[in-house]
């Protein structure tokens, strides 16, 4: 990761990519090039009687003569054997993007660690494999075992996947292949552990801390036992993730967090609108949304398979870009609320890593109620100081209670029980939830009446959980309506230019209920932002609405008839105007 100001990301991985390619010595490239590829521009390379055409451009480099290497996604190559631990402690810990790379490992037993259910698998005597066997690959990577040459094949995906499939379908067997016998269900990377067994994570912490690009082996995090650290970032998923993970297992989490350390989980997916990594955000804000969702869906099923518990902070790193494109701040904005959003449907804290340039745009709304706030912040600020000070891109008061993480310094080798890694410095002070957003009160009601001082119940815990999640609430969700609670309805009021007078109105109740994002909605909709639009619609108008995310006939009508009571154009769409009124509490 990382980049404290702007320019850091294109500048550093230029820079890494032609120094690496630099080193590579003439005998590191193992290319067996055809004299057929000259025509087309590509070239044969043969491991293991595995022959697969790549383009010619393409350094080949052979692993086991070259263990040093770090075997990284976001330049072209091809990579022959297993990663070593050595080489990926040379990977610049900054590095971020994916685009097409091609790993071929033997299908021995470190390589059968990698195959899991996601993994296609080749028949009997074929170099191709047609579809994953159950379920998705993880995005950003296609990866199919060769059985008939004893191989594990891993090719990593750019813009789309097009290109990498054609290099895969181009692969055929030639006479050294030695085929292997593959368990039918191989326990694969998502070996599952006890739940119970590890610890929210990072779990409460003040201190020093380091990320990486991969993770460290079990044999080096324990010589860095000597080190000044006990908290380390992992990459557990996105499809901007630039290195190879094959420590990366359960089993590892377990180890390193019964050793005492605090891991800070990683994911790295799509990129600003306005950046030139290969796989971005979208400009069009309701598709922002849907991506903020499912990015956050594919870090929680990361985050299960690794055995990191429900209460866990996921981060998602979103490298710097430019603030002052309002296109762009909005798309990521909507992006990272959906992330939010979606993280807390499934039980897990939302954390935000980027500069502290650009978390100034998550501390402009942090009490609009606009955007759902993540829960923990994670700013790169290389001043070397080990403090948690972000001023004055965020206030001191905002992300204050035990919620941030500042990355110090960093792409630094330092060298800990005689093993050294490249690494970002990181000082956390961390501790576990609840925090803004984390609630998990009933919003679901048939109607939404007045409360004020003195209530208590339902309403009470469902209008102290929506003020949490807005950031005007810091007190326990208990339903009783007391003072703190009355505060932080008199300053949500004064926000939304609505009358202050510390009770919950169906005015109060509609713009509480509507908060957030602002995607089109319209009779076909299904999700979240559906039942938010109808606990809204009954606050507004006291309609009748089964709230069960659907947009259906019923909800239709809904709309019309609140879109007509505003003087707004009657279409049963939920666009910008209709979203406007309902968080301005009409």
């Amino acid at each position: 990761m990382r980049l404290p100001r702007p320019p850091r990301a294109h500048l550093r991985v230029a820079t890494t990519v032609l120094t690496a390619l630099a080193a590579l010595s003439t005998a590191a490239l193992a290319t067996a090039a055809a004299p057929a590829g000259a025509a087309d521009g590509a070239k044969g390379v043969s491991y293991r009687g595995y022959h697969v055409r790549v383009p010619s451009s393409w350094p080949v480099i052979d692993l086991a003569a070259h263990p040093d290497t770090c075997v990284r996604f976001d330049r072209h190559a091809v990579y022959l054997g297993h990663a070593t631990d050595a080489g990926q402690a040379t990977c610049p810990a900054g590095l971020v993007g994916r685009t097409e790379a091609l790993v071929i490992e033997p299908l021995d037993a470190a390589g059968r660690k990698s195959v899991d259910g996601s993994t296609r698998i080749a028949p009997k005597g074929a170099a191709r494999a047609a579809a994953p066997r159950t379920g998705g690959a993880p995005s950003g990577r296609i990866r199919q075992a060769v059985p008939a040459a004893g191989v594990l094949v891993t090719a990593s995906v750019g813009a789309d996947d097009a290109a990498a499939q054609t290099i895969l379908d181009s692969a055929d067997l030639d006479a050294d292949a030695e085929a292997v016998t593959l368990s039918a269900a191989p326990a694969g990377r998502a070996e599952a552990i006890s739940a119970s067994a590890v610890a929210a994570q990072p779990g409460t912490y003040t201190g020093l801390g380091f990320d990486p690009c991969a993770a460290p082996s079990n044999a080096q995090m324990s010589a860095w036992s000597a080190s000044p650290f006990r908290a380390i970032g992992v990459y557990i998923s996105g499809i901007s993730a630039a290195c190879d993970q094959p420590n990366l297992t359960a089993p590892w989490i377990q180890t390193q967090t019964s050793a005492g350390w605090h891991i800070i989980p990683i994911h790295v997916g799509l990129q600003a609108p306005c950046n030139s990594f290969s796989h971005k955000v979208s400009s069009t804000l309701s598709t922002a949304a849907s991506q903020g969702h499912s990015e956050a869906q594919e870090a929680v099923a990361a985050a299960a398979a690794l055995g990191l518990p429900q209460g866990s902070v996921l981060y998602d790193d979103m490298e710097a870009y430019d603030q002052t494109n309002t296109a762009c701040s909005n798309a990521v904005m909507t992006f990272l609320s959906a992330w939010t959003e979606e993280l807390h449907t499934s039980g897990y804290l939302s954390g935000v890593y980027t500069s502290a340039t650009s978390m100034a745009d998550l501390a402009g709304e942090y009490t609009t109620g606009t955007y759902k706030m993540p829960d923990h912040i994670w700013f790169a600020r290389w001043n070397g100081k080990a403090d948690n000070d972000a001023t004055p891109y965020v206030p001191d008061e905002y992300w204050a209670d035990h919620q941030r993480i500042h990355q110090l310094s960093g792409d630094t080798d330092e060298t800990w029980g005689g093993v050294t890694i490249n690494i970002d410095r990181d000082y956390l002070d961390v501790g576990v939830g609840p925090f803004a957003g984390s609630c998990t009160a009933s919003l679901d009601f048939s109607a939404y009446g007045s409360i004020s001082a003195g209530s208590s119940g339902g309403l009470v815990s469902a209008a102290q959980c929506l003020l949490t999640r807005q950031g005007y609430f810091t007190g326990t969700v208990d339903g009783a309506f007391g003072s703190g609670t009355t505060s932080a309805v008199r300053s949500f009021q004064s926000a939304k230019s609505l009358p202050v007078t510390g009770t919950v109105d169906s005015h109060t109740w509609t713009a509480l209920l509507s908060a957030g994002t602002r995607p089109t909605l319209q009779s076909g909709s299904t999700g979240t932002d559906v039942k938010r639009l109808q606990r809204a619609l009954i606050a507004a108008r006291g309609q009748t609405l089964t709230i069960d995310g659907d947009f259906g006939p019923a909800t239709t009508t809904a709309v019309k008839a609140y879109q007509t009571a505003q003087g707004l154009t009657s279409d049963g769409i939920v666009g910008n105007l209709s979203w406007s009124a309902l968080q301005a509490g009409k």
